[in-house]
Order: C-alpha cells, then sequence, then structure tokens
C-alpha cells in the first residue's frame, strides 16, 4: 500500500538530558488507521507533536507524502489535521467562525457549503453560532475535530481523543473515523482505552520510555502474542491434579470442579486436543467447558511490563 506518512530515526532530546523518543521508525499506509498505545510519558505526545511541527526533533527524519516535513514544511503540515488531548479555542467565538477562521489559516478557499456539511456531521450545525464557552466538554471535543478537519487533511492526528467524554460520544467519534477512513483520510491516533484501537485500528504501536517496541496488524499481534485460558468444569471434583496430566500445567479452581488450562494461542492445534484424550484415558470426565482470549489490553500490559524490566536490567547492569 501507499505510505503517506514516513518517520525515521526520530529522536528528541530536552535541554534537561530527558530522552522523550529514542530512533523511532515507522511507515503509515494511506487510508489505515493506526493506535499508538502507551503508558503515560512513553513518548506518544512527543512524536505526534513533533510530526505536527509543534516540538522540533532532534534527530531523524518526516515525510508527508513525499514532502520533507523539515525543507517543505508547508506543504507537508496542510496534509495534517490534529486534536490535540487539551481543548483549547477561544471562547468567545461562534463555532461556525473558528472552523471556517482554521479552514483559512492553511490557505484554504472559503467553502460555505464544505463547512456546514462538516458541521452537520459532527452534530454541530444546530450550534453553529453559539459561543464556544457556552459548550459542554463533549460539544468543544467536536468542535476542535472540526478545526482540525477544516483543511480537508490527509492525515489525522487524535491525541487521547475520547479522553472525559462519555460513552455515546465516544461511539459517535468512533463512527465518525471510520467514515473519514472510507473517504481515503490516514487516522492516527493515541488513546489509554485499549477497547477504542481494538475496536477501530488496522495496525497497533507499543511505545514505551521513547522507544517504539512493536508495530503490528491487530489480529495478527493478539493470535501471535495472545494467550487463551480453557476452563473445564468437571464431572466429579479433584482433590489433586493427576500425575498424568503434570506436561499440560494446569491448575485446579471451584474447590476443585474446575481444570484451568492457561496456553499459547498456537499451541492450541495440538494441546487442547491431547490434553481432553488424556483426560478420557485416565477416566476424568467434564460437563462443560469455555475459552477465554487474551485481550489487547493485557498484550499491551505485558509488553510494556517486559520492556520495562529488560530496561531497568540494562541500566543496573551498566
Amino acid at each position: 500500500m501507499e505510505t503517506v506518512l514516513s518517520i525515521s530515526g526520530l529522536g528528541k532530546t530536552y535541554k534537561s538530558g530527558h530522552q522523550a523518543l529514542v530512533g523511532v521508525d515507522l511507515d503509515i499506509a494511506k487510508g489505515e488507521i493506526f493506535a499508538l498505545l502507551g503508558p503515560n510519558g512513553a513518548g506518544k505526545t512527543t512524536l505526534i507533536s513533533i510530526v505536527c511541527g509543534i516540538v522540533t526533533a532532534s534527530s531523524g527524519t518526516v515525510t508527508v507524502a513525499g514532502h520533507d516535513h523539515s525543507r517543505d514544511y508547508r506543504a507537508a503540515r496542510s496534509m495534517i489535521g490534529l486534536v490535540p488531548q487539551e481543548l483549547h479555542t477561544d471562547s468567545f467565538e461562534t463555532v461556525i467562525a473558528t472552523v471556517s477562521f482554521s479552514r483559512g489559516l492553511f490557505g484554504k478557499a472559503r467553502n460555505p457549503a464544505f463547512i456546514e456539511q462538516l458541521l452537520r456531521d459532527l452534530s454541530l450545525w444546530d450550534k453553529r453560532d453559539s459561543k464556544i464557552m457556552e459548550l459542554s466538554g463533549g460539544m468543544k471535543r467536536r468542535v476542535m475535530i472540526a478545526k482540525a478537519l477544516s483543511h480537508e487533511p490527509e492525515i489525522l492526528f487524535l491525541d487521547e481523543p475520547t479522553a472525559g467524554v462519555d460513552v455515546e460520544l465516544r461511539r459517535d467519534m468512533w463512527n465518525m473515523v471510520r467514515g473519514l477512513r472510507e473517504r481515503g483520510v490516514t487516522i492516527i491516533l493515541t488513546t489509554h482505552y485499549i477497547e477504542e484501537a481494538e475496536e477501530m485500528a488496522d495496525r497497533v504501536g507499543v511505545i514505551s520510555k521513547g522507544q517504539l517496541i512493536l508495530v503490528e496488524e491487530k489480529h495478527a499481534l493478539i493470535k501471535k502474542l495472545g494467550r487463551k485460558t480453557l476452563t473445564l468444569n468437571l464431572a466429579e471434583p479433584l482433590d489433586a491434579i493427576p500425575g498424568e496430566l503434570a506436561d499440560w500445567r494446569l491448575e485446579l479452581a471451584g474447590e476443585g470442579h474446575e481444570l484451568v488450562y492457561e496456553f499459547d494461542s498456537q499451541a492450541e492445534a495440538t494441546g487442547v486436543p491431547s490434553l481432553l484424550r488424556r483426560m478420557s484415558d485416565i477416566g476424568i470426565g467434564f460437563k462443560d467447558l469455555h475459552t477465554k482470549q487474551s485481550s489487547l489490553e493485557d498484550i499491551f500490559v505485558g509488553l510494556v511490563h517486559e520492556t520495562s524490566s529488560k530496561q531497568n536490567g540494562a541500566e543496573q547492569a551498566a
């Protein structure tokens, strides 16, 4: 697929000596939804701020649709829309005025029909003449999105887009993002809500302590790194796990009424059938069974913990 955003060797070190980003490499395909996950302070906002021209990188390059970010800044920046995490806009302006002004800032000709449709899509048309200070937090968030889309960008950055909004608005925004993708807009979002990435993203990147530790297609990531838990409801309770089942590293639960087997998704084809056959051979029956697939959140927490442990170990060794 066509690459619309290419980041190579991107680093940022502040005067204090803090390394916010360390050699980040990332290519984003046109029309994809990419979710960037990471704990607070991991470098998500710094990365977005550099690409959007708010922060200057210490090293590396950014190319937007073939335009070098440093040599051809205007062309590169005009292709990007940003919805920042913090709500900041002119409180005394009306909704339609502030959105129209944002379009003009990027040199776009006036287009009242486009602005009207944009505000309608975001359920803001009825509030077009309201001052922003009069709006609820959710409506202000919608205005920020409208401002970011006013100049018809090819890439939209959403930095924690649903932080502090209610469930209904969150669902509305998810639907809006899908609609934008259908029109060819590339979406890059940072989020603390793992279900947001699980719901919408095509690919997921995990950043920790300034390093991009993993980039993977969402479903492939869950399949490759995810784990499953098989719970068997036994016909008769067990006092202990028989020695014949030692190879599966099982656990007893539910006062001996449940046998629990945790395994890698990749081992499912061989591990589960062989376990059930062995149980049948030694006369252990079960009444019911169910499996649980690990979520993207489980994988994310595990990756960050593993990377943090490795980094701390390396620092201690040094």
